[in-house]
């Protein structure tokens, strides 16, 4: 990731409770458990995984899993508003503990590699907590009839940057080349900006997870109606991310995890997002492909 670290805007919510579970909250490591707050990165621009509501306040699947955890362990949630392109060089300025934002779990950025392989970064661990995939949106009405990746040849496509759907509209680069139609892939900050360009006619489609892409054809976005299309393509793993020496962390975060799904908290929370799709089975680290 590139880029310098900026903080937005930085919101607190949850609390300690009765009910967190003393074990967890001794495993928790001392600077956690000293501040009684887990500090955590995210882009809140991406409904309804995270985002704000219209009293500005942090919502999302991300928000309502961050606070059951924080609960399971005893501790204050702290939301700390970065771009999505600087959440990794927050982590490792060590502005906040972990990140939840919709962040895939891959081999690359686990290994802190480029597209080619090279090395990057340290990189990081994951705990994965839910799966989905890609999704094409188009305008309403899909007047191009984009249905594939190999529709999208010879136009231009839309998706916010430093995300999979980045990686996946690079090597279909190369593939439109072979049929001598170039694919323009245009990077924005936001998913909102990719659906505006959609909107304005500036791009056929953008490439977003699949429910931000079902969020945008049900609610509307950027001033457009939009509707998702062809099948869902390449489904992986969310996970939270944490530097790969806070293994006291990882663990103890995976087994507050394991906990909220098993206390039927977990199911709860995707049943209000309409992402029951998606549930994981329990916490597993480092599962991406």
């Amino acid at each position: 990731m590139a880029g310098s670290l900026l903080l937005a805007a930085c919101t607190s919510t949850s609390s300690s409770g009765d009910s967190a579970a003393p074990d967890l909250h001794g495993q928790l490591p001392d600077p956690v458990r000293s501040a009684g707050v887990l500090r955590v990165g995210t882009d809140l621009g991406y409904a309804p995984i995270g985002f704000k509501n219209a009293e500005g306040k942090p919502d999302g699947l991300d928000v309502d899993l961050a606070n059951a955890l924080g609960r399971a362990l005893g501790v204050r949630v702290e939301f700390n508003q970065v771009p999505f392109d600087r959440l990794f060089l927050g982590l490792q300025g060590r502005e906040f503990d972990v990140v939840m934002s919709g962040m895939t779990d891959n081999l690359q950025r686990r290994d802190g590699t480029d597209a080619k392989g090279m090395k990057m970064n340290s990189g990081v661990d994951f705990i994965d907590y839910f799966v989905t995939g890609t999704s094409i949106v188009v305008a309403k009405g899909n007047p191009q009839k984009i249905a594939t990746l190999d529709d999208l040849c010879g136009r231009t496509v839309a998706l916010q940057r430093s995300t999979v759907q980045a990686a996946l509209a690079e090597r279909q680069v190369p593939v439109c080349e072979k049929t001598r139609k170039k694919l323009t892939v245009q990077q924005t900050d936001t998913d909102d900006q990719a659906l505006a360009l959609v909107a304005q006619g500036k791009a056929v489609a953008d490439l977003s997870d699949t429910p931000a892409a079902a969020y945008a054809a049900q609610q509307g976005r950027a001033g457009a109606q939009f509707q998702v299309v062809g099948e869902q393509m390449q489904p992986g793993p969310y996970g939270i991310v944490l530097s790969k020496e806070d293994t006291a962390l990882r663990d103890t975060l995976a087994k507050a995890l394991d906990r909220v799904i098993r206390s039927g908290e977990y199911e709860k929370i995707l049943s209000k997002w309409g992402l029951t799709a998606g549930a994981a089975q329990n916490a597993v680290v480092n599962g991406g492909f």
